[in-house]
């Protein structure tokens, strides 16, 4: 019986060190494993760095027309505090007539700005006197605004500190509170893990956790945040190669960076040197001693202790974290007693608590996809520089706003069922100076400035009478027939285009046929100067989709996004020249070298002369034409020119319009691509009104060529004439292109001009 008892047992032992041996084989080969996971991480990239977007500079000059309120509104977002006397960097002041700013350093794609003073002396709402520490000064610029980011998919975001960077306090408060016996263990600590069910149970409430701060860097770093033993036992596997690899200021440093502080919208705010900027406005070498408290008592709960949405929860976990301060020497019982008292002092705006601007951003990332991969845009941490302006990008999401829900309730219409887009670009540069792709700006979705293909309506017509222009057979005044046209295809099929107000207006001047926006007059002219001319004229216009050649392209029969219509009006605006509507100034790397700068691309698309005439005429849209609601909105001084666009049966309202330096395209419809109770002109156009009513534009001025003559005209009988005679206006002529009949101011007869005098002219 002996015998057989020793059997079993050795039988027992056996297969126990078979177990065993078995055990720490699988232990070995998932030591290995995750040995060779930390190593990956912590010995290559460890974060996926998101792309920064940044707005352009404020390029503040003598002369420059700027209302106070939107530089104060500018420096607000840029986080400058505004004080009554200015000392440091990040501060302003204003009294109404004058302005001081301590300006940051600014670090920029072409080059880099010192901090200094900027004294601002306003007349009104124009600068009349610059100085830059002191000195007079023609230009003096600020920090850009900090639009967005381009993310990886788990939209992460942090700005990397050393530890050299961090204060002294806050490292000594962060181990103290986290982890008492991070610089004595090997990753795990039985002891903290002891004295923490003690602290928690003494004070009621929980004070410390147990897991170490290596701990929670391999939990953030590698694991799930599910609560099971294996998720445990592979957290502590984990944590002890981290210790055996790794120098206790290394952890230390990448726990600084990981860890989670937050949610900003979309994005999480990682580590504690963007927190700093988030939640304070400043860097986190100048936390104050209550500011440490705040951020290390959130890493316990971000969202519970929130200092911006649960203000009452992050007093009362500060003040937790204050008194074990005291406890460990750090602070003196006064600045306990002071500090348990203070408010929070969270910024309200800084630029790293940003509003985005999605349909902005998703236009930066389209365009930088022709240079950079997705992978580069979302993990390299680069620096983007673009044309955005967040004066005219606020001014246009609040006229869409507003004048949206007026639209809806003046006409009736269900809340919420209009949708629009805006387009703002500069007529100088082609620079992208705003986008709205949604009726909510901050909306992360479908971008109707560059996806909602509509039908673009009276928008065509420019096309129509430029090709028209281009032409010697025609000028100004050429004599159009507005009567009812049918057009028959080939297929069987009548078409038959009406004027919006089903009349007829007989024979009338070419341009007042457009001001006008007659659709009889402009078919027929249409299929008079020829519809593979008129797709040509778009082409060179800049449109690069394909366009068939029907006659209903004629009246816009045809879908482009606002994006484009706003690329195709930019050349008319731009007297001619094409230029590419471009975001991006400039790319750096995250320490500011440059790896791109992008200049302008001009071409001369279509001759000037031509253009002259059609800029002129889309004056008189506004002046008398459809588009003269504007009248009361502005300065006659401006001579605006555009055009209102109205497709079929109402379901899209357009309205392209400029000034001598801004182009704007308006889109207003519905998503379900029913009708509406609107026009352009009573639709579109009036978010474009809203969008510019407070910001300053300079005059159009059409800029003539010396083949370019002002004749005076009888325009009833399309004749030359003088300045005495009846009925004559001065209107604008190519050289080579004027009447051929001439009027007797004696008689008011019109004889014909000999053929020789056209060529001597």
């Amino acid at each position: 019986m002996k015998n057989h008892s020793t059997s079993r047992f050795k039988t027992f032992v056996s297969w126990l060190l078979k177990l065993a041996i078995v055990g720490g084989v699988v232990l070995a080969i998932l030591m290995a494993y995750l040995d060779a996971q930390i190593r990956e991480k912590f010995e290559g990239k460890r974060w996926a760095l998101p792309a920064k977007v940044f707005a352009r500079p404020l390029e503040l000059y003598p002369s420059l027309v700027i209302k106070p309120k939107y530089l104060v509104q500018e420096l607000d977002q840029i986080g400058y505090q505004r004080v009554p006397n200015v000392q440091t960097p990040g501060q302003y002041s204003y009294n109404g007539q004058e302005m001081d700013i301590f300006r940051r350093y600014v670090k920029l794609y072409d080059g880099d700005e010192t901090a200094a003073r900027i004294h601002i002396r306003f007349n009104n709402e124009v600068i009349d006197g610059l100085w830059l520490d002191g000195k007079p000064t023609t230009l003096a610029r600020l920090e850009p605004l900090l639009i967005g980011g381009i993310y990886p998919k788990h939209n992460e975001d942090r700005q990397l500190i050393q530890l050299s960077e961090a204060p002294e306090l806050l490292l000594k408060t962060l181990v103290a509170v986290e982890d008492r016996d991070f610089h004595h263990h090997f990753g795990i600590s039985f002891k903290g893990i002891a004295r923490a069910m003690v602290m928690n149970v003494q004070s009621g409430r929980l004070v410390q956790g147990g897991s170490t701060l290596t701990q929670q860097l391999v939990k953030n770093f590698f694991l799930t945040r599910e609560r099971t033993l294996i998720r445990k036992a592979t957290e502590a596997l984990m944590a002890l190669l981290v210790e055996l690899h790794y120098s206790k200021n290394d952890i230390l440093e990448t726990y600084l960076n990981e860890v989670y502080l937050g949610q900003s919208g979309r994005r999480a705010i990682h580590g504690f040197g963007l927190a700093s900027q988030f939640y304070f406005g400043k860097h986190i070498g100048n936390l104050t001693a209550p500011e440490i408290a705040t951020l290390v008592g959130m890493v316990k709960g971000p969202s519970v202790y929130n200092p911006k949405r649960k203000p009452e929860n992050a007093i009362a976990r500060r003040n937790v974290v204050l008194n074990v301060m005291h406890e460990q020497g750090l602070i003196s019982d006064y600045q306990l007693a002071v500090w348990e008292k203070r408010q929070l002092d969270v910024v309200q705006y800084s630029q790293y608590q940003r509003v985005e601007y999605p349909a902005f951003l998703d236009l930066v990332k389209r365009q930088l996809r022709s240079d950079y991969a997705d992978s580069d845009l979302t993990s390299e941490g680069l620096r983007i520089y673009t044309s955005l302006d967040p004066i005219i990008q606020r001014s246009a999401e609040q006229a869409m706003s507003k004048r949206l829900a007026q639209l809806e309730s003046g006409y009736r219409m269900p809340q919420d069922s209009l949708q629009g887009a805006i387009v703002v670009a500069s007529t100088e540069s082609g620079e992208v100076e705003a986008v709205v792709g949604d009726r909510n700006p901050r909306f992360f979705g479908f971008n109707r400035a560059l996806d909602a293909n509509r039908s673009i309506g009276s928008l065509a017509k420019p096309a129509v009478y430029l090709t028209a222009l281009r032409s010697p057979q025609y000028h100004y005044i050429t004599p159009l027939d507005d009567s009812e046209i049918k057009i028959a295809s080939t297929n069987g099929h009548v078409w038959q285009p009406e004027n919006y107000s089903k009349k007829s207006h007989g024979t009338l001047p070419l341009y007042q046929a457009m001001a006008r926006s007659l659709n009889q007059a402009t078919a027929r002219l249409g299929l008079q100067v020829g519809l593979e001319n008129i797709v040509k004229t778009f082409n060179d216009l800049g449109v690069k989709q394909h366009i068939p050649a029907y006659p209903s392209i004629v009246l816009g029969a045809f879908e482009m996004n606002p994006f484009d219509v706003a690329q195709m009006y930019q050349t008319i605006a731009a007297s001619g020249f094409h230029t590419p509507l471009k975001t991006i100034r400039g790319v750096t790397t995250a320490k500011g070298e440059l790896l791109s700068r992008y200049g302008y691309e001009v071409k001369q698309a279509i001759k000037t002369e031509p253009i002259y005439l059609l800029q002129k005429i889309m004056q008189q849209v506004v002046r008398e034409g459809t588009a003269r609601y504007l009248n009361t909105q502005f300065n006659e001084s401006l001579n605006l020119a555009g055009k209102t666009g109205t497709s079929d049966s109402q379901r899209d309202s357009w309205f392209a319009g400029f000034s001598g330096d801004k182009l704007a395209v308006v889109w207003l419809g519905r998503d379900d691509n029913e009708s509406m109770p609107l026009t352009g002109a009573s639709g579109a156009l009036r978010v474009w009104a809203q969008t510019f009513k407070d910001l300053p534009l300079k005059p159009l001025y059409p800029l003539p060529t010396e083949n370019i003559v002002e004749q005076w005209v009888d325009v009833e009988q399309n004749a030359l004439s003088s300045e005495g005679c009846d009925g004559a206006q001065l209107l604008p002529f190519i050289k080579d292109q004027l009447p051929l009949m001439s009027v007797d101011c004696a008689n008011q007869s019109s004889t014909e001009k000999p053929w020789w005098s056209r060529i001597f002219n």
